[in-house]
């Protein structure tokens, strides 16, 4: 959005961190308002395997899968953090990836089977959800759609597999918020406060929306229309490149 409008302001690195951790604190109160009573029943579930050193229960078992899925995309988060941000965010390249994958996305959704509920998510498949999850540190793949990729692919229902994957992302969220709100604890807003503020109150109202949209749409629609929405973004880059209006890097 900044390249496309030509933001300058997005350069002062003060409001773009300040404005990183508006948006990533919106988006899991968003979420987590949306899913208080999984949020707190999972937490349970956890606490109480730990407890019992044992896996007995379908909560506990999703319980597991999100503290499982959480891992590999932390990791790779943390390892690639720099490369990623200097290399793989280049314009063209994200609307590569914008089209393929919503491609990608479309085209398993129509053929795999729907034989699975969000009951059958356990341990496993939620690391096989985190490592699709961590291909999204790449600008243009979409956290939630290849995720959701990764679930239709094992035949876990259109509304099971956004649960799962809108689920799985609150815990990554929450770390990434935390991670960049460190500096911003130790500098202040620098003069951002309005900028966080409202960053945060769009972001969490937006995301509730979102979540509550998508899981009532997708119990009778598939995916077409995202893939045609992305196609369509990708599209009008290409298009601002090749006319000059805007350049293929930054």
């Amino acid at each position: 959005m900044p390249w496309l409008f030509n933001w300058s302001i997005v350069n002062d690195p003060a409001l773009n961190k300040t404005f990183d951790v508006a948006l990533h604190v919106g988006t899991l109160v968003g979420g987590v308002t949306y899913f208080r009573h999984d949020v707190w029943r999972y937490i349970k579930a956890w606490f109480a395997s730990v407890a019992a050193r044992s896996i007995t229960t379908t909560d506990q078992r999703f319980a597991w899968a999100l503290v499982l899925g959480t891992i590999p995309g932390a990791l790779l988060g943390a390892a690639f953090e720099g490369p990623i941000q200097e290399r793989l965010g280049q314009p063209w390249l994200i609307a590569v990836m914008l089209a393929a994958f919503g491609i990608v996305l479309w085209a398993v959704d129509k053929e795999m089977r729907s034989d699975r509920g969000f009951d059958s998510i356990g341990p496993r498949t939620g690391i096989y959800l985190g490592i699709a999850q961590g291909l999204a540190l790449q600008p243009g793949v979409s956290r939630s759609g290849i995720t959701i990729t990764a679930a239709r692919l094992l035949g876990i229902d259109r509304e099971s597999a956004a649960r799962a994957s809108f689920l799985l992302a609150m815990p990554i969220i929450a770390g990434a918020g935390l991670f960049k709100g460190i500096g911003l604890a130790h500098d202040g807003f620098q003069g951002y406060g309005p900028q966080f503020l409202w960053g945060f109150l769009a972001s969490a109202v937006s995301g509730f929306i979102v979540i509550w949209g998508l899981l009532k749409y997708l119990r009778s629609h598939g995916f077409a229309i995202f893939m045609w929405y992305r196609i369509a973004v990708a599209a009008l880059i290409f298009i601002l490149i090749a006319t000059g209006t805007r350049s293929a890097t930054i």
